[in-house]
């Protein structure tokens, strides 16, 4: 962040100092007593299990040097507000607004599904052209938004925002934190349907981001999704298409995978065609790749040096398409951080693209569909059989319907299509089953946790003398 004094703290949050004011904030602002360091701004944020009050104590002494609190305390000076999330959106906004007066180009991105890993390509790529703010994770709400915008500096050339919603008005008021210059929008798809009501839903809340885009700015658009490319007479920037159509600004051809699901395209972009080699599995990752060329494209660089970059680039969030191979020839794909039913059919995609002598889907249920939620699931274990998975197992009650749908699909219903009730059961039945050569898929919706299941699929071996079902 930009070296503040606490004057200037309290003036950007609209909150009443008490301490001196002359004391400089010099490090990081967090939430976190766990990561403080000297110089930082401790933000005491009270929780459904825990009040960041109660830490005061603990962030002075790891070196805080001031705090932004809903009440005064002897332990650090404070910037008193009434409401600490609402202050760090203010104080994101100051702090922006400044970067912005000094060049710094700011990256929004949103959709249903492969924020985070276009925003982990996104930001390698630009970071081979300057400075750049992406961090790994999924900091795309009210709070980690605004924590991203902080860790920006005056020698920040951009900033890589990712924006998440759960209704509208959501992404409009995170635009309003920091408001960027280009603004990408994935697809519309099921995620949260529960919460927006249809997809049409969803595609309101989406296209906030290219709404609050300036004349100025760039819209980037996949011209895949008619959802999507809808939202182009919502804003008043220029527009940038994206996908595999040839009349996409931006394209990809000649699209195949390699022995290990890594796609292989032709990048097409402004009159030039470039070689793309991505080190990330799936073939959905081509449209991700898309979007991140299409915003590196408007903020200036060169097509060749983008394709040079996504190629380079690397998976940098947690349990995304995470490929692991055990030393008894098992490979466990983590891809259990979330899903819908978009990603999981991708999943599914990516696993049949990978060589294997059996190919394993574990799959939890899939949160805030709504109504719809048992035929989607039903759905799903169809999907898996139609993939040409040998073995779906379904964790857990919410997730029954995977199994029936797989059986109804055709998988011997208790050997080929099996529920679990847990995850100690699935990790039971696995580690009975498997055997060198199987590549074993893992996914879930977050609240069900099952990438512990994947790490536990890590450590464990294959029996003695097994030789699976």
């Amino acid at each position: 962040m930009i070296e503040l004094s606490l004057a200037e703290v309290a003036e950007l949050t609209g909150g009443r100092l008490t301490g001196r004011p002359d004391v400089r904030v010099t490090g990081r602002v967090t939430l976190d007593s766990r990561t403080v360091g000297a110089g930082d701004l401790f933000v005491a944020v009270p929780g459904e299990r825990v009040d960041g009050h109660d830490f005061l104590g603990a962030a002075a002494a790891a070196g805080a040097v001031a705090a932004l609190a809903t009440r005064t305390d002897d332990a650090l000076p404070t910037v008193v507000v009434h409401d600490p999330v609402e202050a760090l959106g203010r104080l994101a906004t100051g702090v922006h607004t400044r970067l912005v007066e000094g060049g710094l180009v700011t990256l929004g991105i949103t959709g249903s599904s492969g924020k985070t890993s276009t925003k982990d390509l996104l930001g390698q790529v630009l970071a081979t052209a300057g400075p750049t703010v992406s961090p790994p994770g999924s900091y795309n709400n009210d709070i980690g938004l605004p924590l991203t915008v902080l860790d920006a500096d005056a020698s920040t050339r951009y900033l890589v925002l990712e924006m998440g919603a759960r209704g509208v008005g959501h992404i409009a008021r995170l635009c309003r934190v920091a408001r960027p210059r280009i603004g990408v929008v994935l697809n519309v798809g099921s995620a949260h349907l529960g919460e927006f009501g249809s997809p049409e839903g969803t595609a309101q809340a989406k296209g906030e981001l290219v709404e609050a885009l300036p004349a100025d700015g760039t819209a980037v658009l996949n011209a895949d999704d008619a959802r999507v490319i809808g939202m182009a007479p919502r804003t008043a920037a220029t527009v940038v298409t994206t996908g595999l159509g040839d009349d996409a600004d931006v394209r990809a051809a000649d699209v195949s995978l390699d022995d290990a699901a890594r796609p292989r395209f032709a990048l097409v972009a402004a009159g030039e065609e470039h070689p793309v080699a991505l080190q990330v599995v799936g073939q959905h990752q081509v449209a991700n790749a898309l979007s991140a060329a299409g915003a590196a494209i408007a903020a200036g660089m060169a097509p060749a040096d983008v394709a040079a970059a996504l190629s380079a680039a690397t998976a940098r969030s947690r349990w995304r398409m995470e490929v692991d191979r055990r030393a008894d020839g098992v490979t466990v794909v983590n891809d259990a951080y979330n899903a819908n039913p978009e990603s999981m059919r991708a999943a599914l995609a990516a696993l049949t693209g990978m060589p294997a002598t059996r190919r394993i889907a574990v799959l939890g249920a899939m949160g805030e569909l709504g109504p719809g939620a048992p035929a989607e699931h039903e759905r799903l274990g169809r999907d898996a059989a139609a993939a040409g998975v040998d073995l779906v197992v379904a964790v857990g009650a919410d997730a029954v319907g995977i199994a029936e749908g797989a059986a109804a699909a055709g998988r011997r219903a208790g050997e080929e299509s099996v529920h679990v009730p847990d995850r100690a059961a699935a990790r039971e039945l696995l580690s009975e089953v498997l055997r060198p050569g199987d590549v074993v898929l893992v996914k879930a919706s977050r609240a069900y946790g099952l990438e512990l299941l994947a790490a536990d699929l890590l450590t464990a071996d294959l029996p003695t003398g097994g030789t699976g079902a």
